[in-house]
């Protein structure tokens, strides 16, 4: 239907013969003819001359080095760009070309625009995302577990970078017994991704030389920027050798708003060169806030117990005897066992006693030998069974006595002496413990285990 209506109008304008018309009519024709033929066209060119009137309105040409065009952005489309068009900018436009008829300006009306470099590599970017999303480069199942504990970190990134310095001061701080090695890498421009890649297989080689020290997990990171600079890391190639890397990558490239395919592809992604140190390092962080935990735990547990055997110690303190106490009543023990024991024996003479003149009352009043006879294997066997008990009960009490005696001697200060060690005391018969109890001149006694002395004292210490 266009088609056929633009050949009308071409015709129409064209072959109009000896028709004169004005120039207001050709204008509205020609604009007509080309509303027409190119609607909705995009464009691709520079902007120069850029106007901005009180209306809102945005005037503007757009060039190349072949041609340009005048172009107008209305208000109503203008409040919907999300960027500022500057001179010089190079810009992709949406638009209908058009001519305004009263000057006979030929023109495109602007209805979205957008920044070439931007819309051209954000395009880019898509496609390469889908494409490799529908691969499974990027699902969850591949992706390698980051060590717990990782020993040896690579960080592959420019060695001049601020981000590298990051990187370090963060594992320094947080785990600072890990190694960091720098394997350096291009990290801008069209060289940016081999170099990359080569970094990637001299971590590789270097582990197949130094079993003992290899990597344990790599970092790839570098600054923020736009998106032309943190291009390198959108290269399809980088991303399959990081999908088909056989160590864990933790990929922290830009800013947290920056998202690239290195992002997606990697076994992890942190929202900056910082975070993902941090990550790595996570286990030996929470490692020193777990240990300072249990320095205070021990320290409360080390300082209840304490506190518990000193009161039990103040207690036992409190219970303890003086060894002269001990010993006056050890000495009055022995004392009651040896009555106790005079009172047996008294008992055991008066009963023998008793029984012995009731047999001989008994045989005195039956003045009968034979009774007596009868009576005397009787007695005899008593009295033996008697003086048996009283010597057991002798022995035993001996026994008693010496242990009780030995108790005695054990604790007995006396005991001490015979160990070489003295006994000194003033002259109230107190024994001295400290040098500030006496005064020079005082009279001391001393006494050893055997014998003693007096002296005076003439100078202390």
């Amino acid at each position: 239907m266009t088609s056929i209506y633009t050949s009308f109008m071409c015709a129409d304008i064209v072959e109009q013969g000896d028709e004169i018309i004005s120039v207001g009519q050709l204008n509205q024709q020609a604009k007509k003819l080309l509303e027409n033929q190119f609607r909705g066209v995009s464009v691709l060119g520079e902007i120069s001359n850029i106007a901005r009137p009180s209306s809102g309105h945005i005037y503007f040409t757009l060039k190349d080095e072949d041609g340009a065009i005048r172009c107008a952005m209305f208000r109503n489309q203008n409040l919907r760009l999300n960027f500022d068009p500057q001179n010089g900018d190079q810009c992709i436009l949406k638009g209908q070309v058009s001519l305004y008829a009263p000057r006979g300006d030929y023109q495109l009306i602007v209805s979205s625009m957008e920044p070439a470099g931007a819309g051209n590599l954000m395009h880019q970017f898509e496609e390469l995302k889908k494409k490799l999303d529908e691969e499974g480069l990027f699902t969850q199942e591949t992706k390698k577990q980051i060590p717990f504990q990782p020993k040896h970190i690579g960080v592959i990134t420019s060695e001049s970078t601020a981000a590298f310095q990051d990187i370090l001061t963060t594992i320094q701080r947080r785990a600072p017994i890990s190694q960091v090695s720098l394997i350096p890498a291009t990290v801008q421009g069209d060289t940016a991704p081999k170099s990359v890649i080569e970094a990637l297989q001299k971590t590789l080689n270097y582990n197949n030389l130094n079993p003992e020290n290899a990597l344990d997990v790599i970092l790839i990171c570098r600054g923020g920027g736009s998106i032309e600079d943190l291009w390198a890391f959108n290269n399809e190639s980088l991303a399959r050798e990081i999908f088909d890397f056989p160590l864990p990558i933790i990929s922290g490239v830009g800013h947290e708003i920056d998202f690239t395919i290195t992002d997606f592809v990697a076994d992890l992604r942190a929202p900056t060169p910082t975070a993902a140190a941090e990550m790595v390092t996570e286990y030996y962080f929470q490692l020193e806030d777990r240990l300072e935990e249990w320095k205070t735990t021990l320290g409360y547990l080390v300082q209840a117990r304490l506190t518990e055997k000193s009161q039990t110690i103040l207690l036992a303190s409190q219970n303890l005897k003086n060894p002269l106490t001990m010993l006056k009543e050890q000495s009055q023990s022995l004392d009651n066992v040896e009555i106790r024991l005079a009172n047996v024996m008294q008992n055991i003479v008066s009963g023998a006693k008793q029984n012995f003149q009731l047999a001989a009352t008994q045989i005195y009043q039956s003045s009968a030998l034979q009774r007596f006879s009868k009576h005397e294997d009787r007695l005899k066997n008593n009295l033996n069974s008697l003086n048996s008990q009283i010597k057991n009960l002798i022995d035993k009490k001996k026994l008693m006595l010496a242990s009780l005696n030995a108790n005695l001697k054990a604790i007995s200060p006396l005991a001490v002496l015979d160990r070489g060690y003295a006994i000194v005391m003033n002259e109230n018969g107190q024994a001295l413990k400290s040098s500030k109890d006496l005064k020079v001149g005082d009279n001391v006694t001393t006494r050893l285990a055997d014998g003693g002395f007096i002296s005076n004292v003439s100078k202390k210490d």
